[in-house]
């Protein structure tokens, strides 16, 4: 996860809609299941759709009251307590 990369998610989010964040993970997560697919090529759906769920919790967070960077702060302290 890239804390850029969500941010910037979280910004499209604010700015147009969240459905659209919504039926790229379906998409995407469809699209992993595709046996021709290379390691890399997973690998590189799985960042993606780690960051656009990420970006999503970070926008429910603010749906509920939290304001942005205190939001993207939350979610990273939690993903970084649950690597150690």
């Amino acid at each position: 996860m890239r804390l850029p990369v969500i941010k910037h998610i979280v910004s499209f989010i604010e700015n147009n809609d969240e459905d659209y964040v919504v039926e790229t993970l379906e998409t995407l997560e469809d699209l992993i299941d595709l046996e021709s697919l290379k390691d890399q090529e997973i690998d590189v759906i799985g960042e993606l759709l780690s960051n656009l769920s990420g970006a999503l919790e970070v926008h429910e967070a603010m749906k509920a009251g939290v304001n942005k960077k205190t939001a993207l702060n939350n979610f990273m302290k939690r993903v970084q307590g649950s690597i150690d």
